[in-house]
């Protein structure tokens, strides 16, 4: 796996109107502002210069669309997989956190503590790693050994992913700072496993130059 150079690039959605106002999103599919659809074209342009070997989506449609931007540029098509979606949070769906707060205050306390909760009676963080993870990894598996794999999804879901990906404690993986819209991190392959290379990134990585390559 990681010890063949190939690399994954999980790429976070547009912005979308929930996201504006702040909702949990969930499984629910909204789609991309304006904004976010330029959010999508400027990051493709950039992303399109890494010439991916494979592009894998979720399939609702904020991820969708945000994957065809950049599609449009390369010669790859995309691939979608329900997997790839959002933490499914039940009842949280469509709320602000102020919201939550009011009507699960137990359950928002234990989230914010970082304990395992099933949010509105949704899944686990670990549940979300679980798929997330055997969803990419099924999906570089087909990729030549210097691949590169862009994965199109979700902020939450994204981060479960690089957590467990890099053996992150799950107590730890709120440790991980939020991906901005059409922002995205970059895994790549170390001594022990896969790194997080770049995250919350908006520019292409450069090369690391030093000591601590």
């Amino acid at each position: 796996m990681s010890d063949k150079g190939r690399r994954v690039l999980l790429w976070r959605h547009g912005q979308t109107t929930w996201n504006v106002e702040r909702r949990f999103q969930g499984q629910t599919d909204i789609p991309l502002t304006e904004a976010g659809i330029g959010q999508a074209r400027r990051s493709a342009r950039l992303l399109a210069a890494l010439r991916p070997d494979a592009v894998v989506a979720s399939d609702l449609r904020r991820a969708v669309d945000t994957a065809a931007e950049l599609t449009r540029l390369v010669d790859v098509s995309v691939t979608l997989d329900p997997a790839l979606r959002e933490t499914y949070a039940g009842d949280w769906q469509g709320l602000t956190n102020s919201e939550i707060e009011a009507r699960f205050p137990e359950q928002f306390a234990m989230w914010r503590r970082g304990e395992p909760v099933r949010r509105g009676g949704g899944e686990l963080e670990s549940e979300v790693a679980d798929r997330m993870a055997t969803a990419i990894a099924l999906a570089v598996e087909k990729l030549p050994d210097d691949g590169t794999l862009v994965v199109v999804s979700h902020g939450g879901a994204i981060r479960c992913a690089i957590g467990a990906l890099i053996g992150l404690p799950r107590e730890t993986w709120g440790s991980l700072g939020a991906l901005s819209n059409c922002c995205w991190s970059v895994l790549g392959p170390g001594a022990r496993g896969w790194r997080l290379l770049e995250h919350n990134a908006g520019t292409l990585p450069e090369p690391v130059i030093g000591d601590d390559d």
